[in-house]
């Protein structure tokens, strides 16, 4: 009788209060927090494995973070429970996302919520304005391959420089439905295929070609790395020489 006479945020409220007591000595856990916090990015898939490995350097910095995608889809009261795993491991952290649904009514203390389109330029700087630099970015919203290759264009180059840019659930790269393709694994038009595009720029310096010009890409990411259904971009300077080409053979 007590829980159905109780509103929704009350309800939200107790439950984030039982999940941060449980999360208590669990701080530096990915996989545990994450099952805490019941994101998929354990269990529906296996990434918080993946996240503990690349984001440890960052756990006890002011970092400012950004997540593409709540969950929960029209309903505003439900997801972000990944936006709540964020603020538990990051504890100096800012916690933000966005998401084409109005999500408010779940924001708190260090997580700040954005309603708009992951592809709208203009709502995108607006963001910016607001979060400032940003350390870590996680594409986790549409999944659709154009709008992730066009956010990426978009928000990489406003990355921190030893920042990170994540991007999930790759499996869409093969599906139809979101423009993927599973026949022609060479399909320029895809997010795995962008992405594969990318790695040659790490060696650009050893590219024997007069008329070879390296791009923003080719001089701002120092490495990449993929995993099942999951790509971590380190972003940095790229500048590290050939130890035999010189000037890409000019």
């Amino acid at each position: 009788m007590i829980k159905n006479k109780l509103s929704k945020k009350s309800k939200r409220l107790i439950r984030n209060f039982i999940n941060d007591f449980k999360a208590l000595g669990n701080g530096k856990n990915l996989n545990k927090l994450g099952k805490i916090y019941k994101t998929d990015k354990i269990g529906g898939h296996f990434y918080t494995q993946h996240y503990q490995l690349h984001f440890k350097k960052f756990k006890y910095k002011k970092i400012n973070l950004l997540e593409i995608g709540v969950g929960g889809y029209k309903n505003p009261f439900s997801g972000g429970n990944s936006l709540r795993m964020w603020k538990k491991y990051f504890p100096f952290g800012n916690i933000f996302s966005i998401d084409i649904y109005d999500k408010s009514p779940i924001q708190e203390r260090k997580i700040k919520i954005f309603k708009g389109s992951q592809v709208d330029d203009f709502f995108l700087n607006s963001v910016l304005k607001e979060t400032g630099d940003l350390d870590l970015i996680i594409d986790d919203g549409s999944h659709i391959n154009e709008h992730v290759i066009q956010t990426f264009k978009l928000l990489f180059p406003k990355l921190k420089k030893g920042g990170i840019y994540v991007i999930e659930d790759t499996q869409t790269s093969y599906w139809k439905s979101y423009g993927g393709d599973s026949m022609n694994l060479n399909n320029p038009n895809t997010m795995m295929n962008f992405f594969k595009s990318l790695t040659d720029g790490l060696n650009h310096k050893e590219i024997i070609n007069p008329a070879f010009q390296e791009n923003y890409y080719d001089k701002n990411i120092v490495s990449i790395h993929f995993y099942h259904n999951l790509i971590f971009i380190y972003k940095g300077d790229n500048n590290e020489e050939s130890n035999s080409v010189v000037n890409n053979g000019r």
